[in-house]
């Protein structure tokens, strides 16, 4: 493959946010005198736009009731965004360091808010390595639909086939197939290795590591050990 630009997906994929996300959405559910709902049926919403995840829970909301739900969710983010600052998995850090010294493009589509991609980005001192980021807030149509893609690869001018997403989630796998990219999956997210699978992805990987080894042809890469 000869790829110009990666498209990271950011929860599950960059940052191991899942705990911070189903707090919040199990806080939101008690404020509101709601069932919660276990962690795992929390988890499986992780990719999708906050409205849709608590309908994939609770189908029987109304759209009002879903954007209220959703609303509630991003208060007690933003007041608690100090502390809900994720780890990113290992080999992240590395991985975005050793492409952007091989001047790969790097961008972000995500189902988070724009605002909050942007913090923690910047809490992550990544700022100056990822060229675009697009939140669930700038696009008509979330994953999978592959407008997120597409439009990043208009605003940065590279073609799908010489672009590769990398997602932890079905839709993220989905969503890069639709725009005509390459498709990368990590199996350290919120999906089975069979969900990513059965979803159509290229690949399948166990470390973000192994993202060197598919971009980078000349061999530079990195031991995890060092």
């Amino acid at each position: 493959m000869n790829i110009r630009l990666v498209i990271f997906d950011f929860d599950g994929t960059m940052a191991d946010t899942r705990h911070n996300i189903v707090i919040t959405m199990q806080r939101v559910m008690r404020e509101l005198g709601m069932p919660v709902a276990d962690e795992e049926t929390c988890a499986s919403t992780i990719g999708l736009p906050l409205k849709d995840c608590f309908r994939k829970i609770f189908p029987e909301l109304t759209d009002d009731a879903a954007e209220h739900c959703a609303e509630t969710y991003r208060q007690i983010f933003f007041a608690n965004a100090k502390s809900l600052v994720p780890n990113m998995f290992p080999n992240v850090q590395e991985t975005i360091d050793l492409l952007h010294a091989h001047q790969i493009k790097m961008a972000i589509a995500s189902s988070r808010t724009s605002a909050s991609l942007h913090g923690f980005i910047n809490e992550m001192h990544l700022t100056d390595k990822i060229t675009m980021v697009v939140g669930s807030d700038e696009v008509t149509h979330h994953k999978p639909h592959p407008e997120p893609v597409n439009v990043i690869l208009s605003a940065l001018g590279v073609p799908a086939s010489e672009t590769l997403v990398v997602g932890d989630m079905p839709v993220d796998i989905l969503m890069g197939t639709a725009a005509g990219t390459h498709t990368c999956a990590v199996t350290y997210g919120n999906a089975s290795a069979e969900e990513l699978s059965a979803a159509g992805a290229e690949f399948l990987i166990d470390d973000m590591a192994e993202v060197v080894q598919l971009v980078i042809s000349d061999g530079d890469t990195y031991s995890s050990d060092d």
